[in-house]
């Protein structure tokens, strides 16, 4: 290990200390009810940046070292059947915390300001009602869903990866 790595590792290892040997150990914080967030976000891009950005990073483009898809290409979703139900239904939407509304303008948000090029001519945007539909119908199988919705676009010439 070079001196330069060693000194990274040291460091992150002094800031992240007791969480980073928390997860290190497999505890975890007990779940409070209600515990509401110190950071109240009032914009929708405030709510990308804290829900989402973590994992798909702030520019969208995700990781394919972290199996994170690309948010920026998220329109072509919606050329596939059953894709936009996919979209708001994988548990990483499911479970941001974002109530029914916050989940259909960030998701908006997503597709128009990230995704445009990708997005459908006829694209209508999410609103609550959709959102609080897919809640009512979890995905069990997020990765078999995915491959029937890749099989269809790889059918269709639908540009999804």
């Amino acid at each position: 290990m070079t001196r330069g790595r060693t000194l990274a590792v040291s460091v992150l290892l002094a800031c992240t200390g007791p969480a980073l040997d928390a997860q290190s150990l497999g505890r975890q914080a007990a779940p409070r009810a209600k515990a509401e967030s110190v950071a109240v976000t009032t914009s929708v891009r405030s709510q990308y940046v804290v829900h989402c950005a973590g994992c798909h990073g702030l520019d969208g483009a995700g990781s394919h070292v972290g199996n994170v898809p690309d948010m920026r290409k998220l329109g072509h979703f919606l050329r596939v059947p059953g894709g936009r139900e996919f979209v708001i239904r994988v548990p990483g939407v499911m479970g941001s915390g974002l109530s029914d509304q916050q989940v259909a303008d960030v998701t908006n948000w997503v597709l128009t300001t990230l995704a445009p090029a990708s997005l459908p001519a006829d694209h209508v945007p999410y609103d609550a009602a959709e959102v609080q539909r897919a809640r009512a119908d979890p995905l069990v199988d997020v990765a078999a869903a995915r491959a029937g919705l890749l099989d269809e676009a790889r059918r269709l010439a639908v540009p999804l990866d």
